[in-house]
């Protein structure tokens, strides 16, 4: 048995990227996920425009509107909610996400790079999150068997 994610991300800084290259690799090797139908924001983007290549669109509200909801679609339906967190570098995007997911009563796993693990965090993606895991345990982690932690760094 395996289960599809929404695996939210930033992918605009380096350290963004770093650690969405680090979980897409996890992903495809984790036997526990269904990635193929899993929902990646990145590989929906409406009419497959990166705002991150094409910032121009950052102002097209047809795109803007689309892309919100095709996210919002992801979160609904899939089995799991998982994001990359890093504490130093907050996605305001993912916390939006996180929220929803919450709110929608989706189990969320929340992977911090481990450079970052133990580092202070916002107290509202504290309290969305079910289980916290250090993002090179992310390869093995068993989403067919959600269980609850705490992160085990401060919260502001």
């Amino acid at each position: 048995m395996t289960k599809t994610v929404y695996f939210g991300a930033g992918w605009f800084t380096p350290a963004q990227k770093k650690s969405y290259k680090i979980a897409m690799e996890s992903l495809k090797n984790n036997i526990s996920v269904d990635l193929e139908h899993s929902y990646v924001p990145l590989e929906h983007q409406y009419k497959n425009i990166r705002v991150d290549e094409h910032p121009e669109y950052l102002h097209d509200k047809e795109w803007a509107i689309a892309t919100f909801n095709g996210d919002i679609v992801g979160i609904k339906s899939s089995d799991v909610a998982l994001f990359t967190y890093l504490p130093l570098q907050e996605d305001i995007g993912c916390g939006v996400e996180l929220g929803y997911a919450k709110a929608i009563n989706k189990f969320i796993v929340v992977a911090i790079p481990d450079e970052e693990w133990g580092k202070p965090i916002n107290l509202m993606s504290f309290g969305a999150a079910d289980i916290f895991i250090k993002l090179s345990d992310l390869k093995k982690y068993d989403f067919t068997k959600p269980s609850f932690n705490y992160y085990e760094g401060a919260v502001y």
